[in-house]
């Protein structure tokens, strides 16, 4: 019976890069010839992904099955925890919502039953696939977590995975964070980490090596690898924190169209606009306050998706964002997007009777389409294509344009009055525009990551700022795929892959 061989990252905190270099090895294992699968047994993150038969789980394990080249299933996260409120959080199970619940009573409710429930699709993994690379949530070391872990320690010991321990160095103090997770370990775990991984090194390796030797004799463990840091990977990230880097560089001074996304505290799915980022002529920011939004005149709003519609509608308001937006889409040269959460504030009232989402029963929307939405406990979660089919006179050269993407909400809309809509979707209708054509939104997510929509869009934006339109399409595609490639060779070249194969098992 097949039964794949299993290594696992851990890191000494969250955001050291864990599933980037997850997502590297599935890649090398796979240029190697191996059959590899992801899996992260519990995964706290906004940005889902949603696999081929409707199911939801974390961005990064379906992000990391493209590099491993083959379908996402929930076997690969069978649990999610989606942020709603604060202590509070949807439980995904197997891609279906279970229960929204406190941190308190996942932890003493649900926890004593996961178990089981991850180590079954571990097995199911492992029955398919050569090696599994599994990834584990911040820090093995959190005292307080330790006696429930499900997704550190002791999910490699129900994996039998050798551990690699990650550290960020551009956090500074590597040697001590590597050495304190150490200490804090039990002793069968300690026995159980088999190499370090140093992340995000900038400068010369020569100045850093007295330190590598003395944590090597220190712990006996060795250094697999010191991975310089990589400035663009273009590869889709899944927790939020990135948005805090700085995003303005010299090489988006001077681009012709200003794209600002307005974020959200609850923002989920951001990656749905990378593939706007990486146009030649789009200059994307993520933007959370009346001055950031001013600063560049944007020629495009985008209102993202959200957790919780109805608290980020509130914070739109009390922010002044809202009357910001109002301004410049009453000046006649903005255009508005909504996806999906977006989207429903662009209405004219949402309704929450049985307080799915939040404590209030109801809110006024932005009111720029005539739609209303209800919230309801069933979430809708489908892959979704069609193309564009709409009566509107400055979409109808749009029309037959091939759309695609994902739908992830637990609103419906209505039209309160007749409203253009925007796609076909097998048999039904999705998006609304408005009568000037600058503002319109979808529930459709991922639909920028279709080249010809992406771009034939942005063209007419051009053309209403009396721009000559591009027409040449990027495939956003084939540039991941190229991203994953350039990063398996960049990890490859500062890792010991060698020594890696050995202690995975595998035969080089």
């Amino acid at each position: 019976m097949r039964r794949a061989k299993t290594v696992m990252f851990q890191g000494t905190s969250s955001d050291v890069g864990k599933s980037v270099l997850t997502t590297a090895l599935c890649r090398i294992l796979r240029q190697d010839g191996w059959e590899v699968a992801p899996y992260k047994s519990q995964n706290m993150a906004l940005n889902s992904y949603v696999t081929l038969d409707g199911k939801e789980i974390g961005r990064a394990q379906g992000v990391q099955a493209e590099a491993c080249g083959i379908a996402a299933t929930t076997d690969m996260n069978p649990i999610l925890i989606k942020p709603t409120r604060d202590m509070t959080a949807q439980i995904v199970v197997h891609g279906k919502p279970h229960q929204e619940m406190s941190a308190t009573r996942y932890r003493e409710e649900y926890l004593p039953l996961a178990a089981d429930v991850v180590i079954a699709a571990l097995e199911r993994l492992r029955a398919q696939y050569d090696v599994v690379v599994l990834e584990g949530a911040g820090s093995p070391a959190e005292i307080n977590l330790k006696s429930r872990d499900i997704v550190n320690m002791r999910m490699a010991g129900w994996a039998e995975a050798p551990v690699l321990l990650v550290a960020d160095i551009d956090k500074g103090g590597v040697f001590a964070a590597i050495v304190g997770t150490l200490e804090l370990l039990e002793e069968h775990e300690r026995q159980r980490v088999k190499g370090f991984v140093i992340n995000k090194f900038r400068g010369d390796i020569s100045l850093l090596q007295p330190g590598l030797d003395w944590l090597e004799g220190r712990t006996g463990i060795p250094v697999l690898g010191v991975i310089p840091h990589m400035p663009r990977l273009d590869i889709e990230a899944e927790d939020s924190v990135v948005l805090e880097r700085p995003q303005r560089t010299a090489e988006s001074e001077g681009k012709e169209l200003e794209v600002a996304v307005i974020r959200l505290p609850r923002i989920s799915n951001f990656t749905d606009f990378d593939p706007l980022a990486a146009e030649p002529d789009v200059a994307l920011r993520y933007v959370e306050g009346v001055e950031q939004l001013q600063l560049h005149r944007p020629d495009i709003i985008i209102l993202p998706g959200s957790k919780n519609t109805l608290d980020d509608l509130a914070f739109l308001r009390a922010s002044g964002l809202a009357d910001a937006i109002g301004r410049l889409a009453e000046g006649g040269g903005c255009t508005i997007v909504g996806i999906c959460g977006g989207y429903q504030m662009l209405g004219r009232k949402l309704n929450d009777p049985l307080q799915v989402e939040s404590d209030c029963g109801e809110a006024a929307g932005l009111g720029y389409l005539p739609l209303e939405t209800t919230f309801y406990e069933e979430k809708r979660t489908e892959r979704v294509s069609g193309s564009v089919n709409s009566e509107h006179s400055g979409w109808k050269a749009f029309n037959g344009t091939s759309v695609s993407g994902y739908e992830i909400h637990m609103g419906q809309t209505v039209q309160l009055e007749p409203v253009y809509s925007l796609f076909t979707l097998g048999n039904r209708e999705d998006g609304a525009i408005s009568q000037d054509g600058r503002i319109w939104g979808t529930y459709v997510h991922g639909i920028f990551h279709e080249d010809a929509f992406r771009r034939q869009w942005l063209d007419t934006v051009r053309t209403a700022k009396g721009i000559e339109p591009i027409r040449s399409i990027l495939p956003f595609s084939t540039r991941q795929d190229e991203a994953f490639d350039r990063l398996a060779s960049h990890v490859r070249d500062h890792l010991n892959i060698e020594k890696l194969y050995e202690i995975i098992g595998l035969e080089k």
